[in-house]
């Protein structure tokens, strides 16, 4: 179901985006904010024209070696090292009975969860799913490789979005099975026609048995579905009556691979039990014209400004990843990308959408 409201059911408001064709991209009508800079064809190393294709068609593309597996060896190192650093701590305190040291990436946080539940997964997800933004995660969220295929959607203009999430899917934990739902359903209504954007980065190899994704096929084109608040674990939830009709496609993705997906593509993660933790990162990037809080302090915000000067996402700080019109606004130091996060952490983040959303009944 589509929620009625400036623009819906004028196709000028839907999820829409560049068209790719042979020569480069023309705008698709209807379109996304989608500026003339970004008008340039796929490279040997950004998407090929049938990820392009598919990922205009669809609603996402897998691309199944976007990394190395020595690509992502830091970011598991990073968050072993946290959950180390963690469980001493709660050892110390008499909350886990081991350390678990012996287990590899993959169990080591079921055991420990089973001890002493959410205390040992607080200092990997922060307040929101972003809060950490150590040296390994700002390498993996500017690796050249995955922003040459940003730049395949979006141009060469590239900002990350605020909204980046770890997320540790561990068996039987009632927040690891996320329901339906868009992206869009958690940003501003004004950026509903731009293009954002998620990068799905499993830092495991992902299968149905373990939890992977689904998505729904061609429906990003629909615009954004009524969601419903207080849903599964607490997340947002497009309910069954509400879900555009289309047959969901399970996606697999390889350690190395990336799930690229529209901010309007349904998508939601599945059950698993077996022992072992789902490991994934998801990012998110939008062109330098898609509104967002660059130079902005959390103090500066003010809701009484034009819509189109304010953040699709404000409680979490955007940066410029990549830009060939204004290098010197690039974040090129990991101590800049974690002041910036940081600051953002604390009890005066600006408040995040409002789009009328109620509670599940």
């Amino acid at each position: 179901m589509l929620i009625p409201g400036p623009g819906f059911g004028n196709p000028s408001s839907q999820c829409t985006w560049a068209h790719h064709v042979a020569m480069g991209f023309e705008q698709y009508p209807p379109g996304l904010s989608f500026s003339q800079s970004n008008t340039m064809p796929a490279t040997m190393t950004g998407m090929t024209a049938d990820q392009l294709s598919q990922f205009e068609t669809e609603g996402y593309t897998m691309v199944p070696d976007v990394f190395d597996a020595s690509d992502l060896q830091g970011i598991r190192e990073e968050i072993t090292q946290l959950i180390h650093e963690g469980a001493v701590k709660l050892k110390a305190e008499g909350k886990v009975s081991s350390l678990y040291e012996e287990e590899p990436f993959e169990r080591r946080l079921t055991r420990l969860y089973a001890d002493c539940g959410s205390e040992i997964t607080a200092p990997i997800v922060g307040l929101g799913g972003g809060g950490h933004s150590g040296p390994a995660l700002f390498g993996l969220v500017t690796h050249p490789s995955l922003l040459a295929r940003v730049e395949s959607l979006i141009g060469p203009e590239i900002v990350g979005s605020s909204v980046y999430r770890i997320r540790p899917k561990i068996p039987g934990q009632e927040r690891a099975v996320v329901p339906w739902h868009q992206d869009s359903g958690y940003f501003s209504p004004h950026c509903d026609q731009d293009l954002i954007v998620t990068c799905w980065i499993p830092l495991v190899d992902t299968r149905p048995d373990n939890g992977c994704l689904r998505v729904l096929p061609r429906s990003h084109r629909q615009g954004v579905s009524r969601h419903h608040t207080n849903g599964p674990g607490g997340f947002l939830v497009i309910l069954e009556e509400d879900l555009p009709e289309a047959e969901p496609v399970t996606v697999p993705v390889p350690l190395g691979g990336v799930l690229f997906m529209t901010n309007c593509t349904p998508h939601r993660s599945t059950p698993h039990e077996v022992d072992e933790v789902r490991w994934a990162i998801d990012v998110r990037y939008q062109s330098a014209d898609t509104p967002n809080n660059l130079g902005e302090l959390p103090g500066d915000f003010d809701l009484e400004r034009p819509d189109r000067e304010i953040a699709c996402y404000p409680p979490e700080a955007d940066f410029v990843v990549q830009s060939r019109l204004k290098p010197d606004s690039v974040v090129t130091e990991w101590a800049e990308f974690n002041t910036l996060r940081q600051q953002y952490e604390g009890n005066a983040r600006p408040p995040g959408p409002k789009r009328g959303w109620v509670p599940v009944q």
